[in-house]
């Protein structure tokens, strides 16, 4: 008798534990179904918040992946493609499309990166992936490029082979301080009587060439060019000049002759040619003069000097209007963007003349601009 007790006494306690089991569930599963539907109705809202939500998820199981090295494209046009999922991406990277178009970062907004690209757009489709390269936007440097034609990327245009160089430079660094400058004192021989006799240049110096079209402003930097012949011939490494010249936005015909007249002259041996025509994309215009600069600057940096002519900046300003317009940054006056003058003033100050401590090389600057008639 007190066995069949404690067994109903068993099987009582059992169907009591079941029965709250059972209850426990049937409460918790409205809950859980509430928080699926929540959550559902949550990441509908953007595309933009469930790829976070997702990449919160993921990496909190798996911390050691790098999820923002690659991004997607949302939408291109007019040179122009916005780029979502590269969190980590800095200004002025290069980046990399998976058509092999090239690309640099400009605008870094919430959600999106506005890249401007250095190809053709039409290579580049919506949803295709972009690659982070690392690298801020660099160009090789060195003695090597002597008597070549590149690009602004410092890719060889001129069908020579290509240029093997030892050192690779960022084509937008901070001018040096006042520390390092010293005075100019070494003058520039234009050749050209009535500017060596009444506003002599020196080495370091910038100087502007300014004029309505087709006034003879590059036929000055041409004639520069040519009278240092008799001092790049020598063998003192302190009088030689090395001359770079910048061509932005001309015709490739123009470029060609003036190739042309410097190799007729010999003066190509101590000359390198930096050319972004008007064919090319607004991006490469706006990068070929600090592609200059910094080629200038090796040579100033390692104790010799280098005459950079920038021919012409009006044209790197109106490459300059067309990418910050095509990026949505508030215009100004006559639709430049506000900081068209810093563009230019941060470019010149790069040219100077350096003390004996850094080497005593110097990096003159010969800028042409043109106005607009009248």
């Amino acid at each position: 008798m007190f066995r069949n007790a404690l067994r109903q006494s068993t099987r009582a306690v059992g169907a009591v534990s079941a029965a709250g089991r059972v209850a426990a569930l049937r409460n918790a599963a409205p809950a859980s179904i509430n928080a699926a539907r929540f959550y559902a109705s949550d990441a509908k809202a953007t595309p933009t918040e469930v790829s976070s939500i997702l990449e919160q998820r993921i990496r909190g199981v798996q911390e050691e992946n790098n999820l923002a090295e690659t991004g997607r494209v949302l939408s291109v046009g007019d040179g122009i493609a916005r780029v979502h999922g590269m969190a980590n991406v800095q200004a002025e990277e290069l980046v990399e499309f998976a058509s092999g178009v090239k690309g640099m970062c400009m605008n870094l907004e919430a959600g999106q990166v506005g890249v401007v690209l250095f190809g053709s757009d039409r290579l580049v489709k919506e949803g295709e992936t972009v690659k982070r390269t690392g690298e801020i936007v660099d160009i090789p440097v060195g003695p090597e490029m002597l008597g070549r034609v590149v690009d602004a990327l410092g890719n060889p245009i001129d069908g020579k082979g290509p240029i093997n160089t030892k050192e690779r430079r960022r084509a937008q660094v901070k001018a040096p301080g006042i520390l390092p400058r010293k005075s100019v004192n070494e003058p520039v021989q234009t050749g050209l009587k009535s500017i060596d006799a009444m506003v002599p240049i020196g080495r370091g110096q910038r100087e502007l060439i300014i004029g309505d079209r087709q006034t003879g402003k590059t036929a000055v930097g041409l004639d520069t060019i040519l009278n240092q012949k008799r001092w790049n011939d020598g063998n003192d490494e302190k009088k030689k000049l090395y001359c770079i010249y910048v061509a932005v936005g001309q015709k490739r015909s123009t470029v060609a002759q003036f190739v042309k007249t410097l190799e007729e002259n010999d003066a190509m041996k101590y000359s390198i040619v930096v050319a972004a025509t008007a064919s090319e994309a607004a991006p490469l215009q706006y990068l070929a003069p600090f592609t200059g600069a910094t080629i200038g600057e090796n040579f100033r940096d390692n104790g010799k000097h280098a005459l950079v002519i920038f021919d012409d900046l009006s044209k790197q300003a109106v490459a300059y209007r067309q990418m910050s317009l095509l990026l949505r940054r508030p215009p100004g006056r006559e639709a430049y963007p506000g900081d068209v003058f810093y563009l230019h003033s941060r470019l010149l100050e790069r040219a100077a003349k350096m003390n004996d401590k850094p080497g005593g090389g110097s990096f003159t600057a010969l800028p042409v601009i043109e106005t607009q008639g009248g």
